[in-house]
């Protein structure tokens, strides 16, 4: 039997890092051998995480690109947008593979990345060589790339929700409405005044209208599951519900030709017969239902003409650590459902 592979978790404090921890705890290819934090005392992970006590002896430490390469063989980054792409080339020039959760190489333009960002890109040839980590769409380029750019939750509800209809050309590639909701989980652990529970519990608040930083990032990822073309055009407007965790997206398309309820379903079927993780279902989804799993369920109707796609998944798990355990499987070369039922 092969030694297990050694990953590193760089930024392990977050909500994201400890349910991916959770996960490779139980991968039988994999251990996890370095653990970094910003965090002055190098905490133990069980003391940042009481969930994992017992369960991994291992402290943070500060990052070290040498430490890191000298111990493992692939990072995952869940650090903070900007923060990514000051560590990745040199774990990168040291042969680590990356798969990072944070947003810093989803968008192909640098440009595009700056208007949305407010930042500059300070690693072009990662940002060019970056593979989008969606298996759905992405699988036969994923297992070959040294860097994964791991999709976000609300982008993949919402890019899983409408590849289907953009590839198969059923729908308009502009005006298309996502109204979407996040469980507070979405907005990371650092505290903040909107996520503070008095004033987000019992309480249901849009936010970032018309701005939101996935906007871009769903646009450019349909534009080429519809084979490039006329540019893909959403308008996402999230949302913050008084819950832990889950998104939900409902999405509204004008079609293209007259649609039948039953045939989109089959479609939807079909496009994801290969896709382990994606539910392609008859009644109306939930969050309960996809919660503390890797599935997206996906539903379609029919509604005076339009079309009216509902996906939902964890955000932490199918919207971040989940599908990042599915691009380390792929990238292992290891069934891509492992350590992930």
């Amino acid at each position: 039997m092969a030694e297990p592979v050694g990953v590193a978790v760089v930024g392990a404090s977050g909500y994201a890092a400890r349910e991916l921890i959770q996960i490779l705890l139980k991968h039988p290819d994999v251990r996890v051998t370095v653990a970094t934090s910003r965090q002055d005392e190098s905490p133990r992970l069980d003391a940042i995480h009481p969930s994992l006590a017992r369960r991994i002896d291992l402290a943070c430490e500060p990052f070290d690109a040498d430490r890191v390469a000298e111990r493992a063989q692939y990072a995952f980054l869940a650090l903070p947008h900007t923060a990514s792409m000051a560590v990745t080339p040199s774990l990168r020039d040291r042969g680590v593979k990356v798969v990072d959760l944070s947003a810093d190489y989803r968008l192909s333009d640098a440009q595009v990345y700056e208007d949305w960002y407010g930042h500059a890109h300070t690693d072009p040839e990662g940002l060019q060589a970056a593979v989008y980590g969606l298996p759905e769409l992405f699988r036969e380029q994923i297992p070959a790339a040294s860097l994964i750019a791991n999709p976000g939750c609300y982008t993949s509800a919402s890019i899983l929700g409408l590849a289907p209809l953009i590839a198969e050309g059923l729908i308009e590639r502009t005006g298309v409405i996502i109204d979407a909701k996040s469980g507070v989980s979405g907005a990371g652990r650092s505290p903040k005044l909107g996520t503070h529970f008095p004033e987000c519990n019992e309480s249901l608040s849009a936010y970032n209208v018309g701005r939101h930083r996935h906007t871009p990032e769903i646009d450019q990822i349909l534009t080429t599951a519809g084979g490039g073309g006329e540019p893909v055009e959403v308008i996402f407007t999230p949302h913050l519900v008084p819950m832990d965790r889950g998104i939900f997206a409902t999405i509204y398309a004008r079609p293209v030709g007259t649609p039948v309820e039953h045939d989109l379903l089959e479609l939807y079927r079909s496009f994801y017969a290969d896709s382990p993780f994606v539910r392609a279902i008859n009644h109306l989804p939930a969050t309960k239902d996809s919660a503390y799993t890797n599935f997206c369920d996906i539903t379609v109707r029919v509604v005076r003409g339009r079309i009216v796609v509902l996906a939902c998944l964890d955000n932490l798990i199918k919207g971040a650590a989940g599908v990042a355990v599915q691009n380390l499987n792929l990238m292992l070369g290891a069934p891509e459902t492992t350590a992930l039922f």
